[in-house]
């Protein structure tokens, strides 16, 4: 018995011991999820998650939508990286049946010894959209503006190479093989960069630019019919439990090429922070004129509790609440986009949304929108007004 008092107890100490450490040091569930552990080499390995539940309800929309409620995102990933060395990963949506970020990126300065940017290769996004390239759940509002979801490329298969610096960036793609569903055929090269000549917590001014083309290949059947290559650029209005569209350019076909640019501009200064971009596409048809779509968005940030939103490497994630209950932004957006052009009628739109976020600890957030929407399309006006719900925990 008194050797296994003994054992017990020698069992035991290490785990009081941590425990009054973890009192002193005021740890506590908020700050530290234990999802991810690093070996002695400094190799880091763990499991990611986000899972979003979303609630939408419309008014005003002329009985085009039903009221929703349901699984946002199920997102589960897994990575491994080094410090300063490579980082690797892997990410499955199990509610859009999708894959997400799938690749591997290498430090250059492990290989030669000085930093010259990393080089990454796999499905990964691409650089043309400041907001597309946030974090879909680092967002400021549930879903991304109304030319963010017509332009933006989103994912492809590819290799790109990036450097990173105090006080700019540089990022340059070259991708071939649309996506891992088996979509999207064709390449593209894109390039993005930013000059940030403020560049610390709470105090940033982002101003950059981005472009891309991208020439799609045409797809044939099991049949051996030929379909030729199209181009399609549509918008949902900022709501992401529905389906149909308010504008829509349809099938640009025979599409040689698209052309998309961006300009973009971030400040943050203590708990306030603007943002805004200008996006627009040209899509080259054959034994036709070019089509030309643009949009822009712009929106103001507070932090009624005085954190900041964060910003790194050339894009922004949430803000990281530093009180016991919490941080709580307001935020207010317009965004427009135009689909008319020539004898394509695709559309106008623009929305006003209002939102609220609470962070209530660095994985878990709840989100609320409000989105007044005006769409012409053909002479056709419907005004949905939405309000929209989300809860969300990620790590």
């Amino acid at each position: 018995m008194k050797k296994f008092i003994l054992g017990a107890a020698a069992l035991i100490a290490p785990v009081l011991a941590e425990a009054a450490d973890a009192a002193r040091n005021d740890y506590d569930w908020r700050t530290n999820w234990p999802t991810h552990y690093v070996f002695a080499d400094g190799t880091d390995v763990g499991l990611s998650v986000k899972y979003q539940y979303d609630l939408d309800r419309f008014s005003h929309d002329q009985g085009i939508y039903e009221d929703a409620q349901t699984n946002r995102r199920k997102e589960f990933g897994f990575f491994v990286r080094k410090k300063g060395v490579y980082d690797a990963t892997a990410v499955f949506d199990f509610q859009a049946k999708t894959w997400l970020d799938v690749f591997f990126r290498l430090q250059s300065k492990a290989v030669l010894g000085s930093d010259a940017g990393a080089v990454r290769i796999g499905f990964m996004k691409t650089p043309v959209g400041f907001e597309g390239n946030t974090s879909t759940g680092s967002t400021s509002f549930l879903e991304t503006s109304l030319p963010m979801q017509a332009i933006y490329a989103n994912r492809r298969l590819g290799i790109d190479w990036a450097l990173t610096r105090k006080a700019y960036l540089v990022q340059l793609g070259y991708y071939n093989g649309g996506n891992l569903q088996g979509d999207l055929d064709g390449h593209m090269v894109a390039g993005r960069a930013a000059w940030t000549p403020l560049n610390t917590p709470g105090n940033v001014l982002h101003i950059g630019g981005s472009l891309s083309r991208e020439t799609p290949y045409g797809t044939t059947d099991g049949r051996g019919r030929y379909t030729p290559q199209s181009v399609r650029l549509r918008a949902l209005p900022e709501a992401g439990l529905i389906t149909q569209r308010l504008i829509d350019s349809g099938a640009l076909s025979v599409a040689e090429h698209v052309d998309r640019r961006g300009v973009e501009a971030l400040w943050i200064g203590g708990p306030w922070s603007v943002q805004g971009e200008y996006l627009d596409a040209r899509v080259k048809l054959e034994n036709k004129p070019a089509y030309k779509a643009h949009g822009w968005y712009a929106f103001g940030s507070w932090v009624a509790t005085g954190e900041s939103r964060s910003y790194s490497a050339g894009n922004v994630s949430d803000v990281v609440p530093k009180g016991r209950w919490g941080a709580l932004e307001f935020v207010l957006r317009y965004s427009t986009l135009d689909l008319d052009d020539g004898p394509t009628l695709g559309g106008t739109e623009h929305d006003w949304t209002f939102g609220a976020n609470w962070y209530l600890t660095k994985y878990l957030k709840f989100q609320g929108n409000y989105v007044r929407a005006i769409s012409d399309r053909r002479d056709v006006r419907v005004d949905p007004r939405i309000v929209e719900l989300r809860a969300q925990v990620m790590f």
